[in-house]
């Protein structure tokens, strides 16, 4: 039966009235159609705890509180008008209620109004982190967690124009290594994305790491994006640094391209965080430094297979400078950049008086990451000459209360203080330390420790010394270590922890073992290669030099396991001659280049991990040198400066001598192997011509690993902060560089081949280099090098990871 029109108006009136209040209601509860999805989660966060003696940072797990969470549905990474936000809890937690239809990534702005529950206290910086709408959907709407590795898998997935799931995978392989543990950690894709806080054990050790190294990376890019900077860095730039254009003071002629950078976006700000200056960030580099050779004694010998082999396959820089002679000063310069005026190879209490007195302090002992036991050490080194090198009580320089002399102890921050400010690691690893010893001290000689040379170079051929030879003194030499000279360094927590053994060549574990040298020490657990077994359970430093005994490193004739007589500790017969040393180096080589191929860590495809083999010096002389040296020479007036926060340099007063250092050397050997050229697609045979020197591998290690700010001199190391743009800029600070004819040659640069040579510039190499040497077995000429004419005939840079 039909209703009656009446009854059908009343109906519809009813509905209408119901439906409005419901609207009503909903108005006031916020649960109309345009607020009908809820997303909740939590923002997770890290922190780095300093104090750690064990080599292993301590690194806790928390959340952000007071951290605004929102839909950013334009991509912009900003919270803008009309997008939905919400504040997390004490616990992290969020529910942010937005409209079914809206899209985008979940963004967390976090401010130094936030506070990070791992250490309750205020985020530091700002700093912007995302999830992706590919997690939210994973993971589910109700489950969601904000954090650097969600961050890292939408980055990856823009960087590489690939899918979240390939990222996720990919993110949790560069996790699965082994880690402080005999067996291998295998983290799921689930967990490197879920609460760390809900982890354990080694999983959450390994997360939490990686989770404090993006904490860095991603807070530099909320730096950059609040900034507006420039995208590229000025230095990225191809073909030369645009900002140069209008900065007074160049030289003419040098190739300057058009600034047609614009203003950083977002996406932009988060990949140039870990593309610094044009260098890819690594997870890991290993350094194996080398002595006293010059190119033209290594390129082309047939007694360095190995050392050849990287530099014709690999690839390498062809215009490499020392930075002084002999060898503390360059090891120095490489730890913090600058020698401070030290023109020898003594102990680190010379000159150092008044404000510059050693202020370490004993050590009570302790275990390394590894086990290894430490045993406690006095505030300074035993008072003799066999370990403090040039120490003598009542010396006026190197004695018990010096008067005189180029200050040793150099204060200040250097690469092991800012590595270990940002919570990664970064260790030396010496072949043939006595077991026991202080590692600020020299090696001593040992009698019960005999053993046999017989090794296998790199032709297969095998090299064996006629006796067994007790240890003898200064095996390990100080001088080599790229931290010793730098009060702050010593004085870190994990100095002890951080300097550990390498396996040797001519003395092994059950050789040592029944040591004399510290008979105090028990020597029975004692590890001669710890980094072997900190490659086995992938516990190595971000950064990690590798330093040879000095039978290996090239710094004696070697002639141990070459004519049968004890290797000549001193005698290197100059640093042009292509001497049986070298033949023993290049096995050493050899087998620390195979060691860290064969392991997990490099054949992990989503990890990034690089080897360098350098020289610390070549064959050169006084004011023959590149990048950032002292240009001026001894009576330039040179000294140390400070950089306020506008970027202008300070002269301050100079240490004594300050400026009879950093004069320069010779061109050395600098060759690159990547793990991405043996598993990956990165190029190989590539070779950069460009000038650089010690103080511009620095500057590139402080790129490559996040600890420093190109918009802010004042963050690079000493003179790894003399860039042209700053030389001109601040000329008056900087006597040693008023007279310079090349500013591009006297000027640091990061190693990163943006720079294009004009076409008609002769490569600076040093004399002996053009000339060659003699090789003594065929009396044939060997390693002379023809100055190159203009560019490279790529500009592909010696770290591309594809």
């Amino acid at each position: 039966m039909n209703k009656q029109p009446s009854q059908v108006f009343r109906k519809s009136s009813k509905a209408l009235a119901e439906a409005s209040l419901v609207a009503a209601i909903c108005m006031v509860a916020a649960c109309n159609s345009t607020h009908d999805k809820t997303l909740a989660g939590v923002v997770a966060a890290s922190a780095y705890v300093p104090g750690s003696t064990t080599g292993d940072p301590t690194i806790k797990a928390g959340y952000y509180k007071g951290a605004t969470v929102f839909l950013d549905e334009n991509g912009n990474g900003v919270l803008d008008s009309g997008e939905d936000s919400a504040t997390t809890d004490a616990t992290g937690k969020f529910s942010l209620k937005v409209d079914h239809n809206a899209s985008g990534q979940l963004v967390a702005d976090i401010t130094t109004s936030a506070i990070n529950t791992a250490v309750n206290a205020a985020a530091p910086s700002h700093l912007i982190l995302r999830a992706s709408a590919a997690q939210v959907a994973d993971q589910g709407e109700d489950k969601i967690v904000i954090s650097p590795m969600s961050s890292e898998v939408q980055r990856l997935v823009e960087a590489n124009g690939s899918s979240y799931a390939a990222e996720k995978a990919n993110i949790a392989t560069r996790l699965s290594v082994p880690f402080n543990s005999a067996a291998a950690l295998s983290v799921s894709g689930a967990d490197a994305l879920a609460d760390v806080n809900t982890l354990s054990g080694n999983e959450q050790a390994a997360v939490l790491f990686e989770d404090n190294a993006l904490t860095n990376r991603y807070t530099y890019a909320t730096t950059k994006l609040d900034r507006g900077d420039k995208y590229p860095d000025a230095l990225a730039v191809a073909g030369g640094d645009p900002t140069l254009a209008d900065t007074a003071g160049i030289t003419s002629g040098e190739t300057i391209p058009a600034d047609t950078r614009t203003t950083i976006t977002f996406a932009q700000a988060q990949q140039a965080a870990f593309n610094i200056e044009g260098v890819p960030a690594y997870d890991n580099i290993f350094i194996i430094i080398e002595e006293n050779k010059s190119t033209d004694a290594v390129a082309g010998n047939p007694r360095a297979p190995t050392i050849n082999d990287i530099l014709d396959n690999y690839n390498k820089l062809s215009t490499y400078y020392a930075t002084s002679n002999p060898s503390e000063p360059n090891y120095t310069a490489l730890g913090g950049g600058d020698d401070f005026g030290v023109t020898d190879d003594n102990w680190f209490g010379c000159g150092a008086s008044g404000q510059y007195a050693p202020t370490d302090v004993a050590f009570a002992g302790g275990t390394a990451s590894d086990g290894q036991v430490i045993p406690a050490f006095a505030a300074l080194p035993p008072a003799d000459s066999a370990r403090r090198a040039g120490y003598s009580p009542t010396s006026a320089t190197c004695g018990d209360a010096p008067t005189q002399g180029a200050v040793h102890n150099i204060p200040g921050d250097n690469l092991f203080t800012v590595m270990s400010k940002a919570g990664m690691t970064i260790r030396t690893y010496s072949e043939s330390m006595n077991p026991g010893q202080d590692p600020r001290a020299d090696s001593i000689a040992d009698p019960a420790v005999v053993g046999l040379y017989d090794e296998t170079d790199g032709d297969g051929t095998e090299v064996k010394d006629t006796q067994a030879w007790p240890v003898r003194s200064q095996l390990y030499r100080v001088k080599h270590g790229p931290s010793i000279d730098f009060q702050a360094a010593r004085n870190l927590p994990e100095f002890y922890a951080d300097n550990r053994t390498i396996f040797g060549t001519q003395y092994t574990e059950a050789d040592w073992k029944k040591q004399t040298a510290y008979p105090d020490f028990d020597a029975s657990n004692w590890n001669y290669d710890q980094f072997g077994t900190d490659l086995a359970t992938g516990d190595v430093g971000n950064i990690n030099f590798v330093v040879p005994d000095q039978c290996d490193d090239m710094h004696s004739v070697g002639k141990s396991g070459v004519d049968g007589e004890s290797c000549a500790i001193g005698s290197s017969n100059g640093n042009n001659g292509q001497n049986a040393g070298i033949t023993r180096a290049d096995i050493y080589v050899n087998k620390v280049v195979t060691a860290i191929k064969n392991s997990a860590l490099w054949k992990n495809k989503q990890r990034r991990v690089a080897i360098v083999v350098m020289f610390d010096e070549g064959e050169g002389g006084n004011n023959g040198s590149c990048c950032g040296w002292n240009a001026g020479g001894p009576n330039s007036g040179a000294a140390p400066v400070t950089v306020d926060a506008d970027g202008k340099a300070t002269a301050t007063t100079a240490p004594t001598n300050y400026a009879q250092g950093n004069f320069g050397h010779g061109n050395s050997i600098f060759g690159i192997v990547t793990n991405q050229q043996d598993v990956g697609t990165a190029k190989k045979a590539v070779t950069d011509s460009d000038a650089y020197s010690h103080f511009s591998f620095l500057r590139t290690m402080q790129d490559m690993f996040g600890v420093a700010d190109p918009a802010r001199d004042a963050s690079y190391l000493n003179r790894a902060k003399y860039t042209e743009k700053f030389i001109a800029e601040n000329i008056m600070a900087l006597p040693e560089y008023t007279d310079s004819a090349d500013t591009h040659f006297d000027a640091v640069r990061p190693i990163n081949h943006a720079y294009k040579i004009p076409d008609t510039y002769v490569q600076k190499l040093y004399p002996g280099d053009i000339t060659g040497v003699v090789n003594p077995d065929t009396g044939m000429v060997e390693g002379a090098i023809t100055p190159q004419v203009g560019p490279d005939s790529s500009q592909d840079n010696v770290w591309a990871t594809k």
